[in-house]
């Protein structure tokens, strides 16, 4: 009876353990993305002002 339950509490710590590493990753590539739109945002607005000075 006691392994059953210690194989039980196992499998759900396992389940609950990869879940977290899941959603971890999720997180991370998120951020990444915000982020990498953020600099293409700011290398295109730096690209328009500086071919807008040299057109002056």
């Amino acid at each position: 009876m006691g392994k059953t339950i210690l194989t039980v509490i196992g499998v759900v710590l396992a389940v609950w353990l990869a879940l977290t590493i899941v959603g971890a990753i999720i997180s991370m590539l998120k951020f990444f993305f915000f982020i990498g739109l953020i600099a293409v945002v700011v290398v295109l607005a730096v690209t328009a002002v500086s071919k807008m000075s040299k057109s002056r």
